[in-house]
Order: C-alpha cells, then structure tokens, then sequence
C-alpha cells in the first residue's frame, strides 16, 4: 500500500458511537485507520464507504488474538505500524451496587478493564521501542476513552463506574510509566453523549428522558472524536493527558 498516511491509528469499537465518529475523523484528517468490532458485515460497509484509508478486524475485543491481530493489519495494510491507538471499546451496565446482576458485571469486566489492559500492553511495549529513536521526531499515542462516571460516583451506573475507576488508574499509571520514555498516554472523559450505548447497558426510557429533559443538548460522537483529534494533533513534546468533555448544562456526574 502507498504509503502516504499522515498517522497509522488503531480504533477498537469502531463500528458505533464514539469509536466510528474517530475513525470517521481521523480518516478525515489523512490518517490510515484499522478499526475493531464484533460486527464484521459493519466493517466492510465502513471499507467500502472510507476506502483504502480504513480497514476493518473483526473480533472480541477482550480476545488477546484479535489484538494482536490489529497490530499486525497495520503493517500489512498500510505498510508501517500503528503510532496511535484509541482504547475505546467497552459496554455500560445500568443500576445500583445493591442490584447488579453479577453475571453481566464479569463481562463488563472482562471487556472494559482486562480487554483494555492486554491493549494498553500491547501497544505500550511496540511504542516504547519506536520512540527510542522516533522521540523527539514524532508522536506516539495511547488514547483511553474513559467517564465522567469514572471520577464521580454516578446514581445510575455505580456498578459500570467503577471499572472506568479502574481504566482511570490503568491510564495514569502507563502515563505514568512510559512518558517519559516517549509515549504520550491521554485519558478523554466524556459526559453524557447520545449512542446505543444506553440501550446495551439496560438504562430505562424513564433515565434516558430524563438526561435529555435535564441537559439536552447532549453530545455526540463527533464532539468526542474532535477531543481525540485535538491530543493527536499536538507537537511531539506537548502532552494533553486528560480532557473531561460534558454537555454545557450536565452539571453531574
């Protein structure tokens, strides 16, 4: 493949909500894109729409295989590996600690927090040998998708909050661990924004109205991916290491 790219970037849950609004961005902004979900007849009707400049990996996210798969397609399709990669996959649970269905939390966990740190690792021990001679030259991202849930503990999604708690301290920590050696590592938060993500994670038509009623306009995929685009876009040195992005009138969580 020609290899005139302006980034090679790597988008888990890239077929919905914020993650195909960064891909979608992204390809915009002359990036090569692989992108990640389950879905694969979602992938190919993106590949045939962004062209060449996106490719899509069917696969569980939370699945080390497909992971590592994803690294490999950036080579194999654009020619060069992967210098950023948006952490972005996951699944919300509704409800109270008092009633959390336990069975549906052992998947969130497996996809939020393990799926996310075998990723985090997997790109933090590729970036970290690139930038031993790219850094200063050129940037290297890690970017997380975590909540406002995961800094304030929510009425309605508790349970849910809690492994974006823990995806907050993985992020800091790899922050933490490897930028100083080159590798920028960035957590964006955002607020309420209007996907499928409410139908998954059970929420009920009564909360859903009432998001609306209280904070409409709420944000959508494209503001979260422009956040994304804006840390990318920064010169090598320059280090925006974590973006809250609410709905002007949500005033909590």
């Amino acid at each position: 493949m020609p290899n005139d790219f302006e980034r090679i970037a790597i988008v888990t849950g890239a077929t919905s909500g914020i993650g195909e609004a960064t891909a979608r961005c992204l390809v915009n902004a002359g990036y090569g894109v692989v992108g990640n979900a389950r879905t694969a007849d979602k992938l190919k009707a993106l590949e045939s729409e962004l062209g060449r400049a996106f490719h899509g990996v069917a696969g569980d996210a939370a699945d080390e295989t497909v992971l590592e798969r994803l690294f490999e397609a950036t080579s194999e399709h654009f020619g060069r590996p992967a210098d950023v990669v948006i952490a972005n996959a996951g699944r919300g649970l509704g409800g109270s600690v008092s009633e959390a269905d336990m069975a549906q939390f052992e998947e969130v966990i497996r996809l939020n927090v393990t799926g996310t740190l075998a990723l985090l690792r997997m790109a933090a021990q590729r970036m970290i040998d690139a930038q031993r001679t790219g850094y200063p030259a050129r940037a290297a991202d890690i970017v997380v998708i975590g909540s406002v849930v995961g800094r304030n503990i929510s009425p309605f999604s508790a349970v849910y909050g809690s492994t974006k708690f823990a995806v907050h301290a993985l992020t800091e920590g790899l922050r933490r661990e490897i930028g100083p050696k080159g590798v920028r590592v960035s957590l964006v938060e955002p607020g309420i924004v209007v996907s499928g993500f409410q139908d998954v994670a059970g929420y009920s038509d009564a909360t859903v109205q009432g998001f609306h009623e209280r904070f409409d306009p709420l944000l959508i995929g494209a503001d979260i991916a422009r956040a994304i685009h804006f840390i990318l876009s920064q010169p090598p040195h320059v280090h925006i290491s974590d973006i809250v992005v609410r709905p002007t009138r949500q005033d909590y969580p």
